[in-house]
């Protein structure tokens, strides 16, 4: 009877590995799309590029586009969510150039021409990397602003606590990947999961100015994680509304971006 019981309680125990195994498998796939293809390049919208090829701490080389413009004082450090690769962000490479800044866009670990499988750890691995690049080609950490879209968001909030920036752009993110998975799998408990992407902890002490942005109309990352990341952030700090749905409201509202985003960048000290 003794070893009756054990063999329910091992039986059980392995039942349990095995869902926790299956979960996590399911949870990488959900959480990165990447795709190797390159559809569009900066030419295509008229604008000039450098292809540029750089190594991560850990060994991987990453590909990403460098647009420099002689007058620009600023560069942004640009993050893009977690599905496609550098080349579906074109758009937004203009609308920053528009601005009169300096991009840089990377791609992580596995998407587009870069080495690897991508990670939590990895990404945050290669934002570090991207920084360092931008750094060794002899721009100043304080002229570097972060901007990170959605799963980027995290990514780039990660990099800001860890180097030095001018400021922090943060477009429809999430407070932790404890809240998304709350919001998506209500009754699994989030430790089964292994996803931290604890934003709202590191937030709370970046200390340069943040200009927090999300949609009210966001059927992907919910409005409410977005205040609630801008909650808990340290000041200096400001939120902007937008309008439209999680991958189509830049368009929707690209007006009151480059107006807003203009601004906040006139207005750093």
């Amino acid at each position: 009877m003794v070893l009756k019981g054990h063999t329910h309680i091992f039986s059980a125990v392995v039942a349990f590995i095995l869902i926790v195994v299956y979960l996590r498998y399911i949870e990488k796939k959900s959480l990165f799309y990447p795709e190797s293809e390159i559809a569009y390049t900066p030419e295509a919208s008229g604008m000039r590029y450098s292809e540029v090829n750089f190594e991560t701490s850990d060994g991987y080389m990453l590909n990403g586009w460098l647009i420099v413009q002689p007058a620009a004082k600023y560069t942004i450090l640009f993050a893009h969510g977690n599905a496609g690769n550098i080349s579906h962000r074109v758009e937004k490479l203009k609308f920053f150039k528009e601005l009169g800044c300096n991009v840089f866009i990377f791609d992580y670990r596995g998407y587009g021409r870069s080495q690897g499988r991508p990670s939590e750890k990895g990404l945050y691995l290669d934002a570090g990397a991207a920084y360092e690049y931008l750094v060794a080609q002899g721009i100043p950490a304080n002229n570097i602003i972060g901007y990170g879209e959605s799963l980027g968001g995290a990514v780039i909030i990660d990099a800001a606590l860890e180097h030095t920036m001018a400021a922090l752009i943060v477009d429809s993110s999430f407070s932790s990947a404890k809240d998304m998975i709350k919001t998506i799998y209500p009754f699994l408990p989030h430790w089964i999961f292994a996803s931290k992407f604890y934003s709202i902890k590191k937030i709370k002490t970046i200390k340069i100015p943040k200009l927090i942005i999300h949609s009210i109309n966001d059927e992907i990352i919910p409005y409410r994680l977005g205040r609630k990341l801008y909650d808990e952030a340290a000041p200096p700090k400001e939120f902007l509304d937008i309008r439209g749905g999680h991958n189509s409201n830049f368009f929707e509202s690209e007006d009151i971006l480059k107006e807003e985003i203009s601004d906040f960048i006139k207005g750093l000290p």
